[in-house]
């Protein structure tokens, strides 16, 4: 599956880039920095936009080629911006049979941003997962560490305007 890419503004700071330059300073001499100085940046900015990536290609010396194919291979990195709330959908076999899919769709409609998206105000964000082992509790979301269990399509506005205000 390919990874989507953010269409948000990238917004970093000057002190987050500060301390991505030291940490590319620290590794800049390492055979196979990229992985690690990635999985720091991450920690810094959240996720790794195409500017990061940049940043990173040119003070390590490697080609942008190799920090985008470590950044798209390995699912520990995003390429798009987490809201304050992230919201994950279980798309595993029991509870899409139950209806997850339906659930994951109301929630792209009603925030208007489709999967490993974030809302131009920076509040949610919306990703499908597969099994977290709830199972029990088919169709499962998950709203930041909060599990939402045993849901309908009519239960997104509620759960929604918890955390709209």
């Amino acid at each position: 599956m390919k990874k989507k890419i953010s269409t948000l503004p990238f917004s970093g700071t000057a002190e987050q880039e500060a301390k991505l330059m030291e940490v590319i300073a620290a590794h800049k001499d390492d055979p196979g920095a990229v992985m690690p100085v990635l999985q720091k940046a991450q920690d810094i900015y959240g996720y790794l936009p195409l500017e990061v990536q940049a940043m990173i290609a040119e003070g390590l010396n490697v080609p942008m080629e190799e920090v985008y194919g470590v950044s798209t291979f390995y699912s520990q990195f995003s390429l798009t911006p987490k809201g304050d709330y992230t919201i994950s959908v279980c798309l595993g076999t029991a509870c899409y049979v139950k209806g997850s899919g339906d659930i994951f769709d109301k929630l792209s409609e009603r925030l208007g941003i489709g999967s490993e998206e974030c809302t131009p105000d920076g509040k949610f964000s919306l990703t499908a997962c597969r099994c977290i082992g709830a199972c029990g509790l088919a169709p499962v979301l998950t709203i930041n560490e909060e599990v939402y269990g045993r849901l309908t399509v009519d239960d997104v506005d509620d759960i929604l305007a918890k955390y709209m205000n």
